[in-house]
């Protein structure tokens, strides 16, 4: 609809003369005109295979019109319905609920004379009542969705106008594929497009992604290969080449394609080139990019799949039981028809029961019973609940009110509290069986501190670093943000900012001087806008206790004795450094810049400098340009980099001819540098950043080498340089080498600055990176060293990847060999000991190359980035040809501390009953030590470790395992169901914990081998699988849910758990410092994983219980209800008439009964959250369904019965004998009936507070009001009887309140007293605990303690000691270990604090070989 009157309103414009449309705006094609705003605008439209993007110019014209004319335009329409479609639409999607379509039914079925039994229109009241209040609630949230969108597709940014030559104000919505897009610092990418020019010297763009993924730190994005040399802006008119690239898809880690000059040359595009919508500009003054992909084929729009809808488990019974309830209408109309005819049969002769028909024809018996059938199906329709779901619904948004509403989720450092984006699975979270968790990030605070380091074999533990983190306190909010300004806080972030740096419209930057652009961005004290610097704002990553690393002392005098003497002589025939030196050396170097960390300062943003402008710049002397150069080229490598698959050229470098050419394309290579250059012209002023100012100074070494130039005044320190990582591990590596006077400075897309303590100013040629993924688990950075003018590879990664790449060094080898041999064996066992102690191991390698091998490798690895399909694959072989025969140059200990009040929330959980599982990527020994912190295993558990090869060997050991610990439990027969397995194991108090790594488990999920590994978790209280890819992750959980049948969760913090989480019954994100991409993909989210604890055990126990019992109300009231209709036909020959009007009929369950269970449903309160938190055994109801079973269901229906039938028979002799009329008879039952009800609710509450007496008394009083002004107002409402005066009557009399009283009193007595009895003879887990809030403070703690005390007693742990083998297994390290005899397999115990740790090894080759796949010597 809005593009036909955009349509007419662009004609109307035209007819009257209005603005004149320009030649390069799209009309609409006829096809969107047709469906008036169908989804014609959001259908990806695919050019084959790959997609062809088309300059939108006039030299291609033709081929635009034929490719990327033809792509959906930048409009985007996230709203469901329109003006025209909305009615249809709604209606044909509130009729897919079958509940709907069978009213629909009844009230077309009562427009059937034959078989009509209500009035036509009352029959369709409810259904249109039901009908109507889901629209309005549709309407007015797809209402909320078009005003944004509106708001959205109006944003103005600038397009390149083919007709007027130049950038013009256009609509986003207006903005197509091929168009040329400029943006300034600050705005919002508007369309994803492929980066052509950026005002910053090293052609990078910074961009904040905290819009797509919630990632606040800055990321670096790349100008297309070629066009970062250009001295100005990119003229859109000289621009002839064409992009081809992948299809439109929602992968935000992936792009390939390539861009096609006119002579055919490739040159390869990745997600390093490509603006993303929805990102925001930083620091870089302007950009310009062609747009790929638009509207809703953006990678953006593809992501938002906004809430997610899940059945959840409570609704999928409620929709059986709806079944039974269907089936006993049927029976019920059986009965009906059958007893209609029987009637008939045996009145046939008297034409006062058998009224024949107009034309003398008399109906059978049997056709009019078929036909009292289907009137019965109209009359009794209330027994199946239809504001049933609507109230479900109601009461869902209700629970998700008070679950955001709950202060104790709020987080104040991340000013964050829970997020529910799954509305209609609260009740789930009540009934957890299964907890699947992620660790770094989700029980850790993933922030890396630096703790230890191990180099060329020596290990350095840093005692003074360790101190320092013992006594450490965070400091206080308001210090650590002192230097943030009130616009930048965390919740201002994603709002449009006043821009920082100086917004260009008109004309390429190349034309504008230097001086102009030199101090457009520190203006402080200018007025207006001082205080929007982009920096101002906390780095991620940054926090004291990550920057602050104190150096290790003997490391630091190892550091002294590097001197830049070591290195004057290094090509001659002098001693060379000691080997040690230089390990040192390329250990911090690697450090240093074997990572993605973005350098930034308070002087930026950058802007890049023309000829122009430093052909204004005063010069006096030719010995001033030399030092000028001199000061330029010492700072850059002496060839042009490789990243361009182009052979360095052979050439002096010291020529001045040299210096010129550099000096004509040259880029600045930091931030230090432009200052320099700046310094005549620049305004002096402060600078203004909110990076963390370092408390220790870095000190400067005074010896510098030749040729290098000593920083200038105006340059920033290594305290004030921000460093922003993509990931917390990054951070915490640079941070641990500027600690050591290895600083980075800078980097760029073709080089890296180290300020390297005595050596001075490094500048690494950046040859190439090739980036982390969880296939390799490394990344490498290729450089060409300074000193040695080398090519080095570094690499950084997983100790089990790293160490299958190293040299295999020969028994007969060099010294060097052995000594690297030794080194290695050094570095294992400082990894062993780190991986104890629970750190984050990482190692560190390098590589040196000649020229001629990095050429060769180059080559294929060009062809690998050129390629669209397949691009993957090639690009990791390329990668293993490249990482191969690495060099160890040590390892590093990173500490990931547990977040506050992680192990009380785990140990709480397992009280719950919830079986909790550690899926990690860590190696074992990290595994195992961060399960025992966080109190996931206990010291008294049995541990056993599965770490095999094969899939033989893990059947074997898992059998073993399986038979001892059978064996310790003879109660739990071998095969037995595996829930009822499940239940023993936690009834029994049975602890034992099972670790398994990544190998073993990729063997366990095979298809022959899921049972015995479920049968073996059952049997263990926790189980932690290490060293496991996201893949395997996601598997796990879809194998214990589809083959356990329990409800599962998972939780996590990252991009890698995103399966895992989607895959649970819910997903739980963790709103961490890796970004939202979790928290988008979850159910629910929240800012700590001590939050999960009240998540579950408090408001998951409240929703699944008040849910329950309001469902089960629900089945109750009506049947109740109805059967009064049905006992009523006894009497009246099952003629299907009714002893109520029709309007009190259906207005009785739709309006005065409805209110007060969705209040029960959201306000209710069995147990304070208090108790609930305090007795986490409380949640074991819920995994058992007690409050909604099987037999609950039918006793709620034969009470219902029992009820209807006093209800019924009380007023009905009561008044035996007496004259009184159908209506005054039905009103005694209908009012009784709802006292009944009303109180049988009252019963059930276990809380009642006043606005529940608020709503029972407005129910109530509604009820007579209706009935009061319906039996004066109705005279002729239901001829020839009508409920006239009756309620008016009724009150006047008596006997009409003696028959409500005695009713309800004999209907509600059975329940009130089993309640009763129940809460005081055998009272359930709750009803002592509902007794436990009503004690004092003193006997609370007194009854508490009482009743953990039971809890525990008669429960004795499993004492090893008890057990001959185990006895054997905690000898001490003299003793010899247990063998456990499987296929002749060796056993090692290990002894851990005090648990015994039992692993078994089962491979031939395990004693050579360790979980990870390194190798070692044999333990013998």
């Amino acid at each position: 609809m809005t593009e036909c009157l955009q349509w007419a309103r662009y004609h109307w414009q035209r007819l009257m003369g209005g603005r004149n449309r320009d030649e390069d705006e799209r009309s609409y094609s006829y096809s969107s005109l047709l469906v008036c705003g169908g989804k014609s605008s959001q259908t990806p439209k695919l050019a084959g295979k790959h997609r062809v993007v088309v300059p939108h110019l006039w030299p291609f014209k033709d081929e635009y019109e034929k490719y990327s004319g033809t792509y959906v335009n930048n409009r985007i329409r996230t709203t469901k319905y329109t003006l025209l479609n909305f009615v249809p639409r709604n209606l044909f999607e509130q009729f897919h609920r079958a509940a709907n379509l069978y009213f629909l039914f009844l009230a077309v079925l009562n427009w059937v004379p034959l078989v009509e039994a209500f009035q036509k229109e009352i029959t369709m009241l409810p259904l249109v009542v039901v009908l109507t209040i889901i629209a309005i609630k549709d309407g007015l949230e797809d209402y909320r969705k078009y005003k944004i969108d509106k708001q959205i597709n109006n944003l103005v940014t600038k397009v390149y106008s083919r007709k007027e030559k130049r950038y013009v104000d256009q609509c986003w919505k207006d903005v197509a594929v091929g168009d040329f897009i400029r943006l300034s610092c600050n705005e919002v990418i508007p369309a994803d497009m492929v980066l052509l020019f950026s005002t910053d010297p090293d052609g990078i763009c910074h961009i904040e992604t905290s819009g797509l993924d919630g990632e606040s730190n800055l990321k670096q994005r790349q100008v297309v290969r070629g066009y970062a040399e250009q001295d100005s802006e990119v003229d859109p008119e000289k621009f002839s080449s064409k992009i081809e690239c992948e299809s439109p898809n929602n992968d935000l880690n992936r792009f390939r394609g390539y861009l096609e000059h006119p002579n055919k040359e490739h040159v390869g595009l990745s997600k390093e080139n490509l603006l993303l919508r929805g990102c925001t500009i930083r620091n870089t003054e302007a950009v310009v990019g062609i747009v790929v992909y638009a509207g809703h084929e953006t990678k953006a729009m593809l992501n938002n799949s906004g809430p997610r809808y899940k059945r959840s488990k409570l609704e999928r019974r409620a929709n059986t039981d709806v079944l039974w309830c269907v089936l006993l209408l049927v029976v019920m109309c059986l009965t009906g028809a059958l007893g209609h005819g029987i009637w008939l049969s045996r009145y046939e002769n008297i034409m006062f029961f058998n009224i024949p028909e107009p034309d003398g024809h008399v109906i059978s018996p049997v056709l009019a019973g078929f036909y009292m059938f289907w009137t019965m199906i109209i009359l009794l329709q209330v027994l199946i609940p239809i504001s049933l779901y609507v109230s479900i619904e109601i009461v869902k948004l209700g629970q998700i009110y008070f679950i955001q509403s709950d202060v104790d989720f709020y987080n104040e450092k991340m000013d964050s509290t829970v997020q529910c984006r799954a509305l209609n699975i609260t009740e789930d979270l009540g009934q957890i069986q299964y907890l699947f968790s992620d660790k770094t990030g989700t029980l850790t605070e993933n922030k890396m501190v630096f703790r230890r380091c191990s180099v060329a074999g020596f290990d350095y533990c840093h005692e003074e670093n360790a101190k320092r983190l013992e006594s450490y306190q965070e400091a206080v909010s308001e210090d650590e943000d002192s230097t943030d300004t009130p616009s930048d806080s965390f919740s201002n972030m994603a709002k449009p900012r006043a821009p920082s740096c100086r917004t260009v419209h008109n004309g390429p930057l190349g034309s504008k001087s230097s001086n102009h652009l030199a101090g457009n961005c520190l203006a402080l004290g200018s007025g207006e806008g001082a205080s929007e610097v982009p920096h101002s704002r906390q780095a991620a990553f940054s926090s004291p206790i990550e920057t602050d690393v104190v150096p290790d002392t003997r490391l630091l005098d190892k550091f002294s004795q590097i001197t830049p003497q070591l290195f004057t002589a290094l090509d001659e025939t002098t001693r060379d450094p000691p080997l040690e030196t230089l390990y040192i050396i390329d250990f911090f170097i690697a450090l240093a810049i074997c990572n993605t960390v973005v350098v930034s300062a308070p002087n930026q943003p950058r802007q890049k400098i023309g000829l122009s402008s430093l052909s204004g710049m005063p010069i006096k002397s030719l010995e001033e340009i030399k030092n000028l150069f001199q000061r330029w080229s010492v700072r850059r490598s002496s060839s042009p980099s490789l990243a361009s698959g182009k052979e360095p050229s052979p050439g002096v470098t010291n020529a001045f001819v040299s210096r010129l050419s550099l000096f004509s394309r040259m880029k600045l290579a930091s931030p230090v540098e432009e200052e320099a250059s700046h310094t005549s012209e620049s305004p002096q002023g402060s600078s203004n950043s909110s990076c963390p100012t370092e408390t220790e100074q870095q000190n400067r070494d005074p010896g510098l080498p030749e040729g290098e130039v000593a920083p200038s005044p105006g340059q920033p320190s290594a305290s004030t340089l921000c460093y922003e990582a993509e990931s917390p591990d990054e951070a915490a590596l640079v941070y641990a080498a500027r600690a050591y006077q290895c600083t980075l400075r800078s980097r760029t897309p073709e080089q890296v600055v180290v300020d390297f303590g005595a050596l001075g100013p490094l500048t690494f040629q950046l040859l190439h990176i090739l980036p982390f993924d969880s296939v390799r688990k490394r990344m490498s950075v290729v450089v060409r060293h300074p000193l040695s003018n080398q090519v080095v590879v570094y690499t950084k990664g997983a100790d089990s990847a790293i160490m299958e790449l190293l040299s295999v060094a020969s028994l007969d080898g060099a010294s060097l060999e052995k000594q690297q041999m030794i080194i290695r064996e050094k570095t294992q066992k400082h990894l062993d000991d780190y991986a104890r102690r629970g750190l984050r191991t990482l190692c560190i390698a390098k590589k040196v190359m000649s020229d001629t091998e990095y050429a060769e490798w180059l080559r294929n690895h060009f062809l690998a980035e050129t390629s669209i399909d397949h691009r993957e694959e090639l690009l990791l072989e390329s990668a293993m040809r490249l990482e191969n025969k690495l060099t160890l140059l040590g390892a590093t200990g990173i500490e990931d501390r547990l977040q506050e009040g992680v192990p009380e929330s785990i140990e709480a959980l397992q009280k719950a009953g919830i079986k909790i599982w550690m899926l990690t990527g860590d190696k074992q020994e990290t595994a195992i030590n961060v399960a025992y912190a966080c109190k996931l295993l206990e010291p008294g558990d049995k541990l056993f470790i599965l770490n095999t090869q094969s899939k033989d060997a893990c059947e074997t050991l898992m059998s073993t395992i399986l038979k001892e610990l059978q064996e310790k439990n003879p109660a739990s027969p071998e095969r037995a169901s595996l829930r009822e397995g499940l239940q023993h194991t936690q009834d029994c108090g049975l602890r034992a914990g099972l670790v398994i790594t990544g190998k073993a488990l990729q063997c366990a999920l095979q298809e022959g081998l899921q049972r015995q590994f479920l049968e073996l978790t059952a049997c263990c209280q926790a189980v932690v699988c290490c060293r496991a890819t996201p893949l395997q992750k996601s598997e796990v959980v879809k194998l214990v849910r589809s083959h356990l049948r329990v409800m599962t969760l998972a939780i996590g913090d990252g991009a890698n758990d995103v399966s895992m989480i989607q895959v649970a019954d819910i997903g739980i994100g963790i709103s961490g410092q890796e970004g939202m991409q979790a928290v988008m993909a979850s159910d629910f989210a929240i800012a700590q994983f001590r939050h999960l604890g009240r998540l579950l055990l408090v408001h998951g126990h409240w929703c699944y219980t008040r849910l329950s019992n309001m469902i089960l109300y629900f089945f109750y009231k009506n049947v109740a209800y109805v059967n009064l209709l049905f006992w009523y036909q006894f009497f009246c020959g099952f003629s299907g008439t009714s002893m109520t009007d029709y309007w009190v009929l259906i207005l009785f369950n739709l309006l005065f009964t409805s209110a007060p269970p969705v209040i029960y449903g959201v306000l209710e309160k069995d147990v304070s959250a208090e108790t609930l938190m305090q007795l986490p055994e409380l949640y074991k109801g819920g995994q058992k369904s007690e409050a909604y079973l099987p037999l609950t269901f039918w006793i709620t229906l034969l009470d219902a019965f029992y009820q209807s039938l006093v209800c019924f028979f009380v007023p009905y002799y009561t008044y035996q004998g007496s004259d009184i009329d159908i209506f005054a008879f039905g009103n005694p039952l209908n009012t009784a009936a709802l006292f009944i009800i009303i109180l049988h609710l009252v019963i059930e509450s276990k809380s009642l507070t006043w606005i529940h007496m608020l709503v029972i008394a407005g129910s109530i009083l509604s009820y007579f009001f209706f009935a009061l002004v319906f039996g004066a107002m109705c005279v002729t409402c239901n001829p020839p009887s009508n409920p006239y005066w009756i309620m008016q009557e009724h009150i006047l009399d008596p006997v009409f309140y003696l028959v409500c009283v005695l009713t309800t009193c004999v209907a509600l007595l059975p329940r009130f007293t089993y309640r009763a009895l129940q809460g005081s003879l055998f009272p359930s887990p709750v009803r002592r605990a509902q007794h436990l809030d009503r004690l004092t403070a003193e006997e609370r703690m007194d009854a508490l303690k009482k009743w953990r005390g039971a809890g525990t007693a008669g429960r004795a742990p499993w004492k090893y000691a008890e057990h001959p083998a185990a006895k054997s297994e905690r000898r001490g390290p003299s003793g010899p270990p247990t063998a456990l005899t499987v296929a002749s397999a060796p056993t090692r115990a290990v002894e851990q604090g005090s648990s015994s740790v039992r692993e078994t090894a089962l491979d031939s080759d395990f004693s050579e070989t360790k979980a990870s796949g390194r190798a070692r010597p044999s333990e013998g």
